[in-house]
């Protein structure tokens, strides 16, 4: 039977991302966009363990008004790291602006709901590299199975330390971390649609995860649902295709 050791593995996450850092960055800043949820959470004190809290900036990034944002402060005090506030808001307005005016047709839906993920993903990025840092994925293995990420959004980051790891185990790790339980167990909201992660997926966690971890799901149609995901969105977790093209390489490859 499979049991979740939670203190071994918060010991081999903190080994590995001191590993990372000595060989990607030895002196840089870990930058983690705060969402006040678990999983930024979780990768936030993992990272304070590994690298002293000195060495974690955290990036919060409402748009506009943010009513869970007390969750991303509560955290940056726990920890006692250092962090920015940077709203996307008119950068969102600004760009869905000249989207609408420009495009001989109706933007999607999920053109919309994605937009301010890939927006507060460049903003992370455009704060790592003013603090000499490297993102943090925060993505989870749950999320990433059935595709509940934004490619290029919240799905990038330079290394991700839970995307083997289920919802319940990010959790388990949580609180092995001492993280207050208002964080490890707060309700997930995707913060694009105002809806919570369940409500989107159609389906709990606790369900997902069991079906990952042991191959049961009792209900098929939603066992139906989970793999249906899966195929379509396995694309996001693979590298971009590029031509095997077969010339010539000479260059040293350091």
């Amino acid at each position: 039977m499979y049991e979740f050791d939670a203190r071994k593995v918060k010991e081999q996450l903190v080994e590995w991302i001191r590993d990372f850092f000595a060989c990607n960055g030895k002196d840089c800043k870990e930058v983690v966009a705060m969402r006040g949820g678990k999983d930024s959470s979780v990768v936030a004190a993992l990272c304070a363990e590994a690298l002293g809290k000195e060495r974690v900036f955290g990036v919060l990034l409402p748009n506009g008004e943010q009513a869970d944002i007390d969750a991303s402060h509560l955290l940056v005090s726990h920890l006692g790291i250092d962090h920015v506030t940077v709203n996307i808001r008119a950068a969102y307005e600004g760009l869905l602006h000249e989207l609408e005016e420009k495009m001989t047709v109706p933007l999607s839906r999920q053109t919309t709901t994605n937009l301010p993920a890939r927006l507060r993903m460049a903003a992370t990025y455009a704060v790592a590299q003013s603090v000499n840092g490297r993102v943090a994925n925060t993505c989870n293995l749950s999320e990433d199975w059935v595709g509940y990420s934004t490619r290029y959004g919240d799905a990038a980051g330079d290394f991700s330390p839970l995307s083997h790891l289920t919802v319940q185990e990010v959790r388990a790790i949580g609180t092995e971390l001492g993280l207050p339980d208002k964080l490890v167990y707060k309700v997930p909201i995707d913060g694009l649609s105002g809806l919570t992660d369940e409500e989107n997926l159609g389906f709990t966690y606790a369900v997902l995860d069991n079906y990952i971890r042991t191959g049961v799901c009792e209900d098929l149609t939603v066992k139906a649902e989970i793999d249906r995901k899966r195929r379509m969105n396995k694309f996001k977790l693979q590298l971009m295709p590029s031509f095997p093209y077969d010339g010539p390489v000479k260059a040293e490859d350091c």
